[in-house]
């Protein structure tokens, strides 16, 4: 189990957890700044230069995960990470990847009066041989005061909260034991999708509005909107697990089977393994039809309608370029029924 403390710099996360180390048996200290520390002596200067925080590097992400995933292996027992998480998208990608690796994540965040907040950031003294090295730190933590403002409205959904104004470290890290051992903070609800071993096969179908939109969802375990759909497993044909994943992820049993429109092969990029993409065309819902969808909660946060401008600034790349294809082959199916004068009106 990871026990991960967020909350604004200097909210005294490193400092609890060092305290609840000693209050929990079996427990291990893990701080992702030591890898970031460690990126900045490996990657080259001009990588380095392309971020101003090392979370916005995919590597820093990924070795958490791997990290955090190889001391459980090693030690077992339970990781203290203390760690300020204010992209949801991030959080995501590291939670989700450390749910794939059956690893639960209980989240807790430390949030102290801004005044409070304000006086620790004041009277931090990083380096104490180097003044303008602590003043940079101090003025890093303030201009990160804002950010952490915007994000608590989803960290205070996903995170048990405790209010530390008025808490030495001892004393909070008290008050997440007891969290920890009630059930207060509890299991992040993030799905738990097995990492695949080798290639894998998987069915996506594109939905569309009366105005062609498509219906894009959005992940609650890795970052970036993807399509309805998922792994086709053994035995499956892949448009019946188009099928079952739209049932499954919406709540929409399709009458006819979809149509497919493109086959491509996903190349594998460590540490993904990449292997044979279908996307069929499961065509156009009435609006009663989206207004009665339903989300499963652990799974996806939310779902939209996008035009393909839109989707091209919400898919990554490869699946974007996936939908440009499979939009191409619409049209040309429907320019082909038209001309054979085969109804389409339901795609």
């Amino acid at each position: 189990m990871i026990v991960w403390i967020n909350g604004a710099f200097s909210a005294g996360k490193t400092s609890a957890a060092c305290e609840l180390i000693d209050l929990i048996p079996n427990s291990t200290f893990y701080d992702p700044e030591l890898t970031g520390g460690g990126l900045s002596r490996l990657l080259p200067q001009k990588k380095l230069a392309e971020v101003t925080d090392f979370q916005d590097l995919p590597i820093w992400r990924r070795l958490v995960v791997d990290t955090a995933a190889a001391l459980l292996a090693e030690l077992s027992g339970v990781l203290v990470v203390p760690m300020t998480l204010l992209r949801q998208d991030y959080r995501d990608e590291i939670f989700g990847g450390l749910a794939a690796r059956r690893i639960p994540v209980r989240h807790v965040l430390l949030s102290p009066e801004e005044t409070i907040l304000r006086k620790r950031i004041a009277e931090r003294e990083e380096c104490a041989d180097d003044p303008e090295h602590s003043e940079r730190v101090r003025q890093w933590a303030y201009e990160h005061i804002e950010p952490y403002r915007a994000a608590l409205g989803w960290i205070t959904e996903d995170a048990h909260t405790i209010d530390t104004s008025a808490l030495t470290p001892y004393e909070t890290a008290e008050r997440i034991a007891e969290a920890l051992r009630t059930g207060a903070a509890g299991e992040c609800g993030i799905v738990q999708t097995p990492e695949p071993r080798a290639e894998t096969v998987a069915s996506g179908v594109l939905l569309f509005d009366e105005h062609d939109r498509v219906l894009l969802v959005d992940p609650t375990y890795k970052p970036g909107w993807e399509f309805p759909g998922g792994v086709v497993e053994p035995g499956e044909a892949p448009a019946q697990a188009g099928i079952r994943e739209v049932a499954e992820e919406l709540g929409l049993c399709l009458d006819v089977m979809p149509e497919l429109l493109v086959v491509d092969w996903e190349a594998p990029k460590p540490p993904a393994y990449g292997g044979l993409r279908f996307l069929f065309d499961g065509g156009r819902l009435r609006g009663e039809q989206a207004a009665r969808l339903l989300l499963p909660g652990s799974e996806l946060r939310g779902w939209r309608f996008a035009t393909e401008d839109e989707a091209a600034g919400m898919l990554p790349p490869t699946r974007f370029e996936r939908l440009r294809w499979a939009l191409r082959a619409r049209e040309r199916s429907v320019v082909l029924n038209l001309e054979a004068g085969v109804p389409v009106g339901g795609r």
